[in-house]
């Protein structure tokens, strides 16, 4: 631990902090353009600039003491960045002089010179870092008389990326993404002073799966998401704390909502599972929850056709097919992307009917040495945690077959496609219940007998358990369409239909249920495992298993442009 004095106070900071971290941590936060704390330090914007001093040292080369007790501090002559500088014992920092401030003011002059004048339009006003300084550090007029330099706008760098170059302030942080996180080195300035523009290399795109990443921390409204673009202002937008449901990783989200739309997904910071990052096809892959395709009412089939009913209805319906088979006669297709608190009550509905036939599907999809996992299942170790499964996937083969022979009577598909599983639209017509709880329509659902309408991630609470073991939370952020329920819910109800079991009102209670009976949840609930999330198993390796060939367009870009090439 370091002896460092910052505007008059002397604290302790450990050894390799960055000074500009140590001022953050003092509550002397320092503006800064070009820092960021994940990637390396140009010291090419100048705006953290302070006074720094080192210890004054006496004829013996010891320093020299004040009458308290301190080092005295030889300040320099000439302002210092505090980005590119760690702390020192006995240094001294000034953040708040009239030499610092100067230094600002003059800093936010110049990278406001050729800056176009059009926060009302802007797609980052409201979030914008040059917005803020320029009140807080600059000065209300300008004494340039000459005219701004040009420069290209609305410019495609890559098919989810929009730049505006009149914007940029050439703070490098984009650059510096591409080749230390993202290593696709796309990015880079040409030309000189004023005319330096930011452009991608010659035959190259931003087109990696982690180019929107350069728009979260692009400081001004240079880069812009071409999904968002236009689309809403930041301060009109609900923000919500919660997990990518994408792949295993599970990244930290923040859902941004108005109005039960979904506008964008940005990731959160949490150094234990995805530092500050998230893959552009976890941050987009949300529309399907505005899809036409949607269920929004409970469905039975009555004689030749389908009939909209009300709840009690379906779980009554429900219920009454299933109780004339039990044991090998009823088989369940269950789904990885279901919470640990939807799985619990699956599993309880499982033991009260014998069901011996139960598996989740297992999806994959092109995985990265990034934040990409080839398990594309967000809660593939809850499955596993929970009894539901101890290899993904293995039981569907007999489920099919048991299907095909007959001797599975009732089955049920809880947000998953049991076609994709290998049984066939016919068999699945020959089956005396067919059960189906999911979120859309698709070609398994014309044959159910029972439609039960569910939510989506955005739209529902619960827990995950990621492909390291970390326990997270799911929160909601929009409400459901129509009259689609949440998943528990519907299991809930449909296991007090068949056992007449009570008690569970929330899902709290759900989760109070596993903690009592499952080691690992011991002494947890949903509140306690917090915004970061709380490591209740080691981390697993999963296989390589084959490519799942229904990916989406972005991986297909992907896993082509990094064929060949180590990640």
């Amino acid at each position: 631990m370091f002896n460092v004095q910052v505007d008059g106070v002397w604290r302790q900071f450990p050894k390799g902090t960055r000074v500009i971290e140590a001022c953050e941590q003092a509550g002397s936060y320092v503006p800064r353009y070009c820092y960021h704390k994940k990637l390396s330090s140009p010291g090419n914007c100048r705006m953290c600039l302070i006074e720094m001093g080192l210890p004054k040292l006496g004829p013996d080369r010891k320093p020299e003491l004040g009458a308290d007790g301190k080092p005295v501090i030889n300040w320099m002559p000439r302002p210092q960045i505090s980005c590119a500088q760690d702390v020192a014992e006995g240094m001294g920092v000034r953040t708040n002089s009239p030499l610092v401030k100067e230094c600002q003011r003059g800093v936010m002059e110049f990278l406001l010179i050729n800056h176009p004048l059009d926060c009302p339009i802007c797609d980052q006003a409201g979030e914008c870092r040059l917005q803020e300084f320029s009140v807080e550090y600059g000065t209300s007029e300008s004494r340039f008389l000459e005219n701004k330099v040009k420069k290209p706008k609305n410019v495609e760098l890559g098919p989810r990326v929009t730049l505006d170059d009149e914007r940029c302030i050439l703070c490098s942080r984009c650059i510096r993404f591409c080749q230390e996180i993202a290593k696709d080195d796309v990015l880079g300035f040409v030309d000189r002073g004023s005319n330096t523009v930011l452009t991608a290399h010659p035959g190259k795109r931003l087109e990696n799966n982690y180019s929107l990443n350069t728009v979260d921390i692009c400081p001004v409204g240079a880069l812009t998401s071409s999904d968002f673009r236009f689309k809403m202002r930041v301060w009109f937008l609900k923000e919500t704390k919660s997990i990518c449901t994408s792949c295993a990783t599970g990244c930290n989200t923040v859902i941004a909502t108005r109005e039960d739309m979904i506008y964008r997904q940005t990731p959160r910071e949490n150094d234990a599972v995805n530092s500050c990052w998230m893959c552009d096809y976890g941050r987009l892959n949300f529309d399907y929850l505005q899809s036409e395709r949607r269920l929004l009412e409970p469905r039975i089939f009555l004689g030749n056709k389908f009939a909209a009913v009300d709840w009690p209805t379906a779980i009554a319906h429900a219920a009454l097919q299933l109780k004339p088979f039990s044991g090998w006669e009823i088989a369940v297709v269950a789904s990885g992307r279901m919470t640990n608190e939807e799985l619990w009550l699956m599993a309880q509905l499982a033991r009260a009917l014998d069901v011996q036939l139960i598996d989740i599907v297992a999806r994959t999809g092109p995985g990265d040495d990034i934040l990409l996992s080839t398990d594309r299942n967000p809660n593939t170790n809850g499955a596993r945690l929970l009894g539901i499964t101890s290899e993904p996937g293995a039981k569907l083969p007999v489920i099919a077959e048991a299907v095909k022979s007959g001797r599975v009577k009732a089955l049920m598909a809880l947000g998953e496609n049991p076609i994709d599983t290998g049984i066939s639209v016919e068999q699945l017509s020959n089956l005396r219940a067919f059960i189906v709880m999911d979120i859309l329509a698709n070609t398994a659902t014309e044959h159910a007998t029972v439609v039960l309408p569910s939510l989506g991630f955005a739209e529902k609470r619960g827990s995950t358990i990621n492909g390291k073991g970390r326990l997270q939370r799911l929160n909601r952020a929009v409400r459901g369409p129509g009259n689609a329920r949440d998943d528990w819910e519907i299991l809930r109800d449909l296991l007090q239909a068949l056992t007449g079991s009570n008690g569970i009102y929330s899902i709290e209670d759900v989760f109070r249920q596993m903690s009592e009976a499952v080691p690992q949840f011991a002494g947890l609930t949903l509140s306690k495992i917090g915004d970061l999330g709380v490591q209740v198993m080691q981390a697993r390796e999963s296989p390589s298993p084959p490519v799942d060939p229904a990916v989406s367009d972005i991986e297909k870009a992907e896993a082509k442009k990094t064929s060949g090439r180590s990640r």
